[in-house]
């Protein structure tokens, strides 16, 4: 994903703990990038399927009319799901969520602090709900057996994308609040920062 942000430094923490965190960011945008890779390829192929399979070119129009690719929506709608939850997650830790924070900017600095750590607080209390009830949910469906229409895979994997992400949100929240505490810093989405140029800007400033 490489965006760049500011506040989320891991202040305070080990470094066998800011080693585990990097892990994580990592995981967490390697699993976001992958499933965006994904479902953009299982869209390609279908819509490729589709447009050749109307061509009148004995053969091959023949076998890809033999071919069902019925279950590449379906598969397509999971991945979105699980990249959804999987990127509010991302969104808070790096601050890209949009936030109305026009009154809280006009308070004092003490009583802004304290609305803005009583919104994280409030954000992980709901999505630990939420990923509570998620859980609960996936252990249901595991005892129905019940599995999806096309790839006829277990529902309660594909619902899995709740819990996990709710939670892994949750703890990101939790992440941030604990950051803002610390050093008074939320993390601060840099939308002008581009990943690659790094190295080009740097070695153009010792060119000049």
């Amino acid at each position: 994903m490489g965006s760049r942000f500011r506040g989320n430094d891991g202040c305070g923490i080990a470094p066998t703990s800011k080693i585990i965190m990097k892990i994580l960011d990592r995981l967490e945008e390697w699993i976001i990038a992958s499933l965006m890779a994904a479902a953009t390829f299982v869209i390609f192929i279908a819509v490729l399927h589709r447009y050749l399979s109307g061509l009148p070119i004995p053969g091959l129009q023949d076998w890809l009319i033999a071919q069902n690719t019925s279950w590449a929506q379906e598969l397509t709608i999971y991945m979105f799901v699980w990249m959804a939850k999987f990127g509010a997650a991302y969104g808070v830790r790096t601050g890209i969520h949009v936030g109305v924070d026009v009154l809280i900017n006009r308070l004092n600095e003490r009583w802004r602090n304290k609305f803005i750590v009583f919104g994280l607080l409030a954000g992980a209390l709901f999505t630990g709900i939420i990923g509570s009830f998620g859980a609960n949910f996936v252990h249901h469906m595991y005892g129905t057996g019940q599995i999806s229409a096309d790839l006829e895979w277990p529902m309660w994997i594909v619902y899995l994308a709740v819990p996990l992400g709710s939670f892994l949100m949750c703890f990101r929240f939790l992440q941030v609040a604990w950051t803002f505490v610390r050093t008074g810093e939320l993390p601060k989405h840099d939308h002008a920062y581009v990943e690659g140029l790094d190295d080009e800007i740097e070695e153009a400033r010792k060119a000049q």
